[in-house]
């Protein structure tokens, strides 16, 4: 009998990754795919669908492919997707807008607005925080800047939605995605119409709701000529990138909690039942039937790790050096010559805004307590620290939520740095652990089309299928300095809104007076 091999595909914002597995978890075929984010305006940054498009079919063409010449069967694809997309189609299915993404933010002033006036109640009934991330504010933005574009809008959808459409001529999303787009009800289950009414657009332009689970069959001709696959080969609605993370990261119990960081950051547990935050920081999307995860995503992870890099640092270039080291392994040695607290500097790494647990896109980076005797090493180390400040406050924001933390699995680019893997350890004044990489979202779309197939009975496997042989823990030394700096981040972090919020203005005005001058030129 032939092997059975399930494809997990990941739809990222700046890439593709389609991943073949077998029942124990290796690795049959990888393919990853890279296209351009836009941002035809500063606020901007958009997809163009028809490049995701053939990025998906790529990618799965050349994975089947190696599965194929291997000997072994595909037994199903799962879909994962970033979440918050949204674009126009017309009666006819062509397409109107880009896809704009979860980074858009071009409705600032609409999430703003709407905070001030019954948003928090949308919140508690969608799990989505009231944020220019979500498809509701830039709904709303659409409704006020292109009305044109909503009066041609027979559908609005995410990028995940958009691909399926072209698969299988049907519109359908699954509970996940429908629960991050601020416009599904968490405890029906269904289209929230107060939402729906604040965003301007009717039920019937949106795509049938459906399990995490459901099971697609029939591909257009065409589609299965072209990836090789037999029409009833089954398809997987899965769930949203960040969700199944949590499946890859083994994170998959009440308490576990999973905690990575790429270019951004994230904190999330699965939980039995929708669970809000009475303050509105965190967030919570559906899993599968009975599982939803809760936590909060922190914008500025890595991102400020190479700021500080290209700016402080302009003469390290990105290549290796002689021994094969990276210039972020460089710039980690100097940050571990300082000690913890940096001598008294803190970092507020909010460089491109920040989501969890503020949701203002207004905050800006802050370096506070700079003196004469700190030095660049000081403001590296700083800069690495307050990252997992940022993270250690959503988590305050989960144990308040009512969270029982029983473990923490680390992931993501920043688990390969020994010192940062310590430092979040000495923050968090906990174990950490670290999972070894499955990449995340594909290895959990599989898993959960695995699942969907009843090739498999539940994820119990994945426990066994992911070691965890590195394990940190708390240096006391370490944790009575850090005991010292994070009450003073955190009442930074919290007391400087209304400074955040003038000084965003001032650049904007600024920025707005830079836009008419070049635009006169």
């Amino acid at each position: 009998m032939s092997k059975q091999i399930v494809i997990g595909l990941d739809i990222g914002t700046t890439s593709t990754k389609s991943l073949a597995y077998d029942t124990e978890g290796e690795i049959w075929a990888e393919v990853e795919r890279e296209y351009p984010l836009y941002s035809p305006d500063p606020a901007w940054k958009e997809q163009d669908p028809e490049e995701i498009l053939e990025a998906v079919e790529k990618t799965l063409a050349s994975v089947i492919n190696t599965v194929q010449n291997k000997g072994a069967v595909v037994a199903g694809v799962g879909f994962s997707a970033a979440m918050h997309s949204l674009l126009a189609l017309d009666g006819e299915g062509k397409i109107l807008t880009n896809a704009v993404t979860w980074a858009d933010q071009r409705s600032v002033k609409e999430a703003e607005e709407l905070k001030e006036s019954g948003g928090h109640d949308i919140y508690l009934r969608t799990g989505t925080p009231i944020h220019p991330m979500s498809p509701l504010t830039k709904l709303m933005w659409f409704q006020k800047y292109q009305p044109d574009v909503c009066e041609k809008a027979a559908k609005w959808i995410s990028i995940k939605e958009y691909i399926i459409y072209q698969l299988f001529d049907r519109f359908i999303v699954d509970h996940s995605i429908a629960s991050a787009t601020g416009l599904f009800e968490l405890q029906t289950k269904q289209w929230d119409e107060g939402a729906l009414r604040t965003a301007g657009i009717r039920e019937d332009q949106l795509s049938e709701l459906v399990p995490t689970t459901y099971i697609l069959r029939g591909l257009q001709e065409s589609a299965a000529a072209r990836l090789n696959l037999p029409k009833e080969t089954p398809f997987i609605a899965g769930a949203s990138d960040g969700v199944l993370a949590n499946i890859g990261a083994g994170a998959i119990e009440p308490g576990q909690v999973a905690c990575s960081i790429g270019t951004s950051g994230a904190i999330r547990t699965v939980v039995n039942e929708p669970a809000v935050d009475p303050k509105g920081r965190i967030f919570c999307y559906e899993l599968m039937e009975n599982q939803w995860v809760i936590g909060g995503p922190i914008n500025n992870g890595g991102i400020a790790f190479r700021w500080i890099k290209d700016q402080l640092f302009p003469e390290q270039k990105d290549e290796a050096d002689g021994k094969g080291n990276s210039r972020y392994e460089e710039l980690t040695a100097r940050a571990e010559t300082i000690k913890p607290g940096a001598d008294g500097l803190l970092f507020l790494p909010y460089l491109i805004g920040e989501r969890a647990p503020f949701w203002d896109s207004d905050t800006k980076g802050v370096f506070f307590g700079l003196t004469l005797s700190h030095g660049r090493d000081h403001m590296v180390r700083s800069v690495l620290e307050g990252v997992m400040y940022q993270m250690y406050s959503v988590v305050i924001a989960l144990i308040e939520a009512g969270v029982k933390p029983t473990e923490y699995r680390a992931g993501g680019g920043f688990a390969r740095s020994e010192l940062w893997r310590q430092m979040m350890a000495d923050i968090f004044e906990e174990e950490i652990v670290i999972p070894e990489s499955h990449q995340g979202s594909c290895f959990g779309a599989a898993w959960l089309a695995m699942k969907s197939l009843n090739i498999i009975q539940d994820f119990s496997s994945v426990q066994e299928i992911i070691k965890t042989n590195i394990r940190h823990q708390p240096i006391e030394e370490n944790v009575t300095a850090y005991r010292d700096m994070k009450p003073i981040f955190l009442r930074l972090a919290r007391g400087l809104h209304s400074e955040f919020q003038a000084i965003a203005e001032v650049q904007r005005k600024h920025a707005a007076g830079e836009r008419t001058l070049s635009s006169t030129d």
